[in-house]
């Protein structure tokens, strides 16, 4: 990453931003839809395997997307705003300091209810499926 040029790392630092937030809102909303439930379950297993199988290595709740961000942005010289996405994204397009107890609470409440809501969905369609 250090040889590409300025230009090319300030577009994927954009990039990052949008991309990451689009994954966490799907990640959020895509077991609301049929037809987007099996992709869906492939996300949120990718995010589980991230945090907890890479995490063992890299920390509790490691994200591969905010390890690149944050490379990306330690390159251009930009600040990080603590250790997560969430905090980044808080105080680049909010102006708010997100605590990191915060941050973590929200991004693991937020995986928690989603897991939740996905296993209750996927449970009531095959229960559905077997009724029928």
């Amino acid at each position: 990453m250090s040889a590409l040029p300025t230009w090319i790392l300030q577009v994927l630092n954009v990039l990052f931003f949008v991309l990451h937030a689009l994954l966490i809102l799907f990640n959020l909303t895509g077991w609301i839809w049929f037809r987007t439930r099996r992709f869906h379950l492939i996300c949120v297993l990718t995010t589980l395997f991230s945090w907890f199988v890479m995490g063992a290595f890299g920390g509790f709740g490691y994200c591969l997307c905010t390890d690149w961000h944050f490379q990306v942005r330690r390159r251009l010289g930009l600040p990080l705003f603590g250790h997560s996405f969430l905090q980044l994204a808080s105080k680049v397009c909010l102006g708010i300091d997100l605590d990191s107890t915060v941050s973590d609470l929200l991004a693991g409440g937020g995986l928690l209810s989603i897991v939740v809501a996905m296993i209750a969905v996927w449970n009531r369609q095959r229960l559905k499926r077997t009724a029928e």
